[in-house]
């Protein structure tokens, strides 16, 4: 016999609306929103919401045809909180807020602690009920607490769950749901060994082409792909499978869409009421008032959100630079300094630090990621030690040097050399991860492979080269979907990957390079364990730049596990490398972007090399072999 769970009452009290107040009621999602309850043994739904400004709040839904002033809402004290149960609704119905301004207007608002959306064009919220969620990660769970994520493998495949594949049924949109999603994604993510994956567009957003960047419904997974239910079912599959989820969190801005937080009780509630810091001219959105302490409890108790009940393992924070500069995008005179009249937004640093730190006291093992695009300083450093907190940050100056090396005719990469190198110079500032996003891959700059030079098969051989070059570097990895097959279009939301390019040799052959290489990173502990300091990573040569060719040591802290990576980025054979190594041990091939199962031309090498006694490199030994064009080869040693 089933035994039904008991509801159990939903009720702000005196002290949850101080604490909201203080900006630190890090479970309001508990509280505000719509929320199963009940009240002298009768069922129904508890409504609360945040409107201080408003004279009258009304809840309008299916459940009273929507009956403007049916069913008011009872202020609960001067900290602006509306709420009531009402018995007899259930979950799944649609609901909005009507709130009346003081001066007479009426705005029709969504729920912005909502965790269910209507499908768009629909902008209603949706009763949930997240108690009928079962997890069964808890083993993912516990493990995750006592990991030191910098010393472990991160392979990350950033995906569009819209784009990435289609039915083919004719279906609106296409869309694979939650469910069939995770059991398509959990397949491909273990078969090519990636680590985590990265989901674009998750929170609720109205418009397709925003890719999810400008939000509506923070706390609500987009209903395009199910119910929350459903989402949940992918990351508890996820985990099952050993893969992480790490979520684009969008804490920057947002839209001023009518029904979303923009003026959201007639008044400038969520964005900071000055323009010159409130709305962002280039996107078109409001920028939320860090300042404001109950806007911070929103979002740092949305991250919490994420995490807690939806078992989340990171998130990636979009447009961090926006966020820390008061000046981003904006020119003299359209700005407003801070208190000591500079650029920096000493609220927005505030903020991270209390996400941060809030994050790593109370998540062990969830990471957040800044995606930042300036020298902005110890964004991953400790908060104690006047930080950002930050776990890892995505290192941009990487990839803009490496995407305009690799589009240089190779005639021309001689004069760009240190393009290659100069990341290095600085890789002990942060915990970085080289991002090879989405970004890089849409707005006319080309996919991937069409960045590269040459004819098309030289476009492929370029691109596994650089591929080897980013794994073999210091930094977790980042891939887009449809780059390790060499996807030829630009990215668009609108369909899905060209997999019919997997029936072609050089991208069948791309993929399977890809999937060793993953492999070959999984499986060895000095691709990885020291990716912040110079005790894993040491350049061999790292000056040839008359030949375009690289050579560097990938080394464990017990130095059981070393490999040797050398890279030609030209054209030209190189017969008679040689290439300095430290000790008289052999050195056994482990890859070779030529090979032919890869889409290459077939160049051998040879699969053991034995080193002779003779100074190169400033080193003792010298190893010699034919280097191929456009090849890298892998060495352990």
């Amino acid at each position: 016999m089933a035994i039904a769970k008991k509801i159990d009452q939903v009720f702000i009290s005196e002290a949850d609306q101080y604490v909201f107040a203080q900006g630190t009621h890090y479970e309001i999602y508990k509280k505000l929103g719509a929320h199963p309850s009940m009240e002298d043994g009768k069922e129904g739904i508890f409504f609360a919401v945040w409107a201080p400004n408003a004279s009258e709040v009304y809840v309008i839904g299916s459940f009273n045809d929507w009956n403007e002033f049916s069913h008011p809402l009872d202020r609960l004290g001067s900290g602006g909180i509306y709420a009531k149960f009402y018995e007899g609704i259930k979950p799944g119905e649609y609901y909005k807020y009507l709130i009346v301004t003081p001066d007479g207007r009426r705005l029709y608002k969504a729920d912005p602690f909502a965790n269910y959306a209507e499908l768009r064009p629909g902008t209603a919220s949706r009763i949930a009920d997240l108690s009928k969620i079962k997890w069964s990660d808890a083993t993912w769970l516990k493990k995750r607490e006592g990991k030191d994520m910098n010393k472990e493998p991160m392979a990350i495949y950033e995906c569009h769950i819209g784009s990435w594949m289609k039915h083919p049924d004719g279906t609106e949109d296409g869309f694979y749901n939650y469910r069939e999603f995770a059991d398509r994604i959990v397949e491909y993510l273990k078969e090519m060994k990636y680590t985590h994956v990265e989901l674009l567009g998750i929170a609720e957003h109205p418009f397709d082409g925003s890719w999810g960047y400008q939000v509506t419904g923070y706390y609500a997974p987009t209903s395009r792909y199910g119910s929350p239910e459903d989402f949940a079912y992918m990351v508890n599959l996820l985990h099952k499978n050993g893969i992480g989820i790490i979520l684009d969190w969008v804490p920057a801005h947002f839209p001023k869409d009518a029904h979303g937080l923009a003026e959201f009780d007639g008044t400038c509630l969520f964005e900071h009421p000055d323009p010159r810091r409130g709305e962002q001219p280039d996107w078109g959105t409001k920028i939320f008032n860090y300042g404001r302490t109950e806007i911070s409890n929103f979002l740092i108790a949305n991250a919490l959100f994420w995490i807690r009940e939806f078992h989340i393992d990171g998130l990636r924070v979009d447009a961090v630079a926006s966020m820390l500069y008061l000046n981003y995008a904006r020119p003299d005179g359209q700005w407003l300094p801070n208190k000591y009249g500079g650029a920096e937004n000493l609220e927005a640093i505030e903020f991270f630090k209390h996400l941060n730190s809030i994050i790593a006291k109370n998540c062990p093992g969830v990471m957040t990621i800044a995606e930042e695009s300036t020298a902005w300083p110890k964004i991953t450093a400790k908060v104690e030690e006047d930080g950002l907190g930050f776990n890892f940050k995505w290192n941009m100056g990487w990839m803009h040097d490496f995407c305009e090396y690799m589009k240089l005719d190779p005639l021309f990469r001689k004069n760009n050399h240190y393009a290659l190198t100069f990341a290095m110079s600085y890789n002990h500032s942060e915990n970085y991860v080289l991002p090879l996003s989405h970004d890089e891959v849409v707005h006319l700059k080309c996919s991937m492979v069409e960045k590269m030079p040459g004819y098309k098969i030289d476009k492929y051989a370029n691109l596994r080269v650089g591929y080897t070059f980013m794994f073999g570097h210091c930094g977790k990895k980042l891939l887009f979907m449809g780059q390790d097959f060499g996807q030829e279009r630009e990215w668009s939301e609108t369909r899905e990957l060209d997999w019919f390019l997997l029936g072609e040799d050089l991208n069948k052959g791309m993929h399977d390079y890809m999937r060793d290489l993953l492999a070959l990173y999984r499986k060895n502990v000095c691709m990885y364990e020291n990716d912040n300091n110079w005790n894993g990573f040491e350049w061999i040569n790292a000056d040839d730049a008359d030949r375009s060719t690289y050579s560097f040591f990938r080394k464990s802290e017990d130095g059981k596990n070393k490999l040797l990576f050398v890279l030609n980025m030209t054209p030209i054979k190189r017969d008679g490398y040689t290439v300095g190594v430290p000790t008289d041990k052999k050195a056994k091939l482990v890859l070779n972007s030529d090979d032919k199962a890869y889409g290459g031309n077939g160049n051998e090498v040879a699969k053991t090399l034995t080193p002779v006694k003779s100074p190169c490199d400033n080193r003792d030994y010298m190893l010699t072999f034919d280097l191929p064009p456009y090849t890298a080869v892998v060495f352990e040693i």
